[in-house]
């Protein structure tokens, strides 16, 4: 039987996974109350004996496009409250395996990022388009981007806000496996039942030991990229580059 958390599904399967879906196709924006509902969802199965690992999936055409922008700044009171509750992410005891379709997109590829493991195809898409907004980049990538592809790549990718297929991710380690896009939920879910196969115990003992710093990590690094955005949006180069992409255009920034 499924369970509900707001926009977010959650089945447990007899393998000991669980499949958390996100319904808000086909773009999948986030807003404060999809990421506490997914955190949420994430802490009952943390305390539940039935579920080692889990599949982080979305509805449609796209794994996460972000936040939204259009009619609102898609950020539930702020960057701040949204990085609260996506601490809560990384503060979860369960291995996460996404499986990403389409677009990874700003925090998109942030959730992405919050995940252990990334399952994605060629015709998945990646980037951290925060400079092409004139913007900070948020959701912890400043943790999470570096530990999954290194600092050089990281650099790259968030100062050019560049957009990198599959085949390119996967080349620098930001596609954990990288199969044809119908096989992609199938293959996450093939990894999260491996995990869950090996001793649950010790799979939480490792994790803890692998990533159990991230969330304080996260919480400085999110109070740092929180106040770089609330900065940079009074400037006009935000402003453009919010135009700009609704207008489907080159941005034209003038530094101010």
């Amino acid at each position: 039987m499924d369970q509900q958390y707001g926009d977010i599904t959650v089945t447990l399967g007899d393998d000991f996974v669980a499949t958390v879906e996100l319904h808000r196709p086909p773009d999948n924006y986030f807003d404060r109350a999809l990421i506490s509902a997914l955190a949420d969802a994430y802490q009952a199965l943390d305390a539940d004996p039935g579920c080692r690992a889990i599949v982080l999936c979305s509805e449609g055409k796209h794994f996460c496009a972000g936040a939204n922008l259009a009619g609102g700044d898609g950020l539930g009171g702020g960057p701040g409250a949204l990085y609260r509750e996506a601490i809560r992410l990384f503060e979860a005891a369960t291995p996460v395996v996404a499986a990403v379709q389409g677009a990874a997109i700003g925090g998109g590829l942030g959730l992405a990022c919050s995940a252990d493991f990334r399952v994605g195809c060629p015709q998945a898409r990646f980037a951290a388009n925060f400079a092409r907004l004139g913007f900070h980049h948020g959701f912890g990538l400043s943790v999470t981007l570096p530990a999954i592809v290194g600092p050089q790549h990281s650099l790259e990718l968030l100062y050019t806000g560049r957009r990198i297929g599959g085949d390119e991710a996967a080349s620098i380690g930001l596609c954990d496996r990288l199969v044809p896009a119908e096989q992609v939920r199938g293959q996450a879910h093939a990894l999260a039942a491996e995990i869950a196969g090996s001793a649950p115990l010790a799979v939480r003992s490792i994790r803890a030991t692998m990533r159990g710093h991230l969330a304080e990590q996260v919480r400085a690094a999110t109070d740092r990229e929180a106040a770089e955005q609330n900065r940079l949006r009074e400037t006009d180069d935000w402003r453009e580059g919010v135009t700009a992409t609704a207008e489907r255009r080159l941005p034209r920034f003038q530094g101010r």
